[in-house]
């Protein structure tokens, strides 16, 4: 995509607002679905969502790309154990092709950030269009291309998340994690004209807390935007070490936290038909996860 294509889809087009049409099969528009894993505050866990929906994906038969657009401060490849590298930069400065630049891991294919390189800290300019410009590029290559989007409300954020075909809002019990979640889905809302989101609520410690943040964030949204927020479950604090936990929730497949989470992207592609995702008749009701 050109820097003129990119500038015109900014300021004329919002790829949400497109008609949905009921069909089968993995390409059904031709080209890959767009998922940002977003939230208005760091820490929430929207990594490890990521990276497992991506392997649930893949294990599905469908062929899955992960961005990491946290550019200069990626943990994608550290959880993956992967070694650290430059790609991104590679690829943006155009001196490796976009084939060089991404690596296959458990299924899926991974373009990672990069970590304090500083020729990609002192050129920032229109990170946000570059992203986007793989997206066109490629779609047609993937099924499913996950956005491990940064926190927060900077403008590079919020127009990969409006560009997406549908946002991941990941959110903790605290105050200051509801609080800017709603931000982000505000701007979302009033300036880019987003009327829809998914709500992931992590480390939850009881159905009664999670009940209460569904309660006020959904309503608050429902009472003072243009907006509807998708309940896609509830995820419970697991008691286990940091440093243990990837591990755990990309290796046990066979464990109640992989079939929970598996529940979750059931529901996920009951409400929204274009995924054509396998589902095995779950109702609506919240899923509770162990997921930290």
């Amino acid at each position: 995509m050109s820097t003129k294509s990119a500038a015109q889809w900014l300021v004329g087009h919002n790829k949400f607002e497109q008609t949905k049409t009921e069909s089968k099969g993995k390409k059904l528009f031709g080209k890959a679905k767009t998922i940002s894993i977003t939230s208005g505050k760091g820490g929430v866990g929207k990594t490890s969502v990521t990276l497992k929906l991506a392997k649930i994906l893949s294990q599905q038969g469908f062929k899955t790309l992960v961005i990491d657009c946290d550019f200069n401060l990626s943990n994608t490849a550290v959880k993956l154990g992967l070694p650290i590298t430059d790609n991104f930069y590679s690829l943006i400065s155009a001196r490796k092709p976009f084939e060089e630049c991404i690596v296959e891991h458990d299924g899926f294919f991974l373009l990672s950030g990069c970590n304090g390189n500083m020729d990609l800290f002192d050129d920032q300019t229109g990170i946000e269009r570059f992203i986007i410009d793989i997206l066109v590029t490629h779609e047609k290559e993937f099924d499913y291309i996950l956005l491990d989007s940064p926190a927060g409300i900077a403008k590079e954020n919020l127009t990969l998340n409006a560009y997406s075909d549908h946002r991941f809002v990941v959110v903790t019990p605290d105050l200051s994690s509801i609080t800017d979640s709603y931000s982000l889905i505000k701007i979302l809302s009033t300036k880019y004209g987003v009327s829809e989101n998914h709500l992931i609520v992590n480390k939850i410690s009881t159905s009664n807390q999670l009940d209460r943040i569904i309660k006020t964030l959904g309503e608050t949204v429902d009472n003072f935007l243009n907006s509807r927020l998708r309940i896609l479950g509830g995820l419970v604090k697991k008691d286990i070490s940091i440093d243990k936990f990837d591990k755990a929730l990309l290796s046990e497949e066979n464990s109640a936290l992989h079939k929970n989470f598996l529940k979750v992207v059931e529901l996920f592609a009951e409400e929204n038909v274009a995924t054509t995702l396998p589902i095995s008749g779950h109702g609506h009701e919240v899923q509770q996860l162990n997921v930290c």
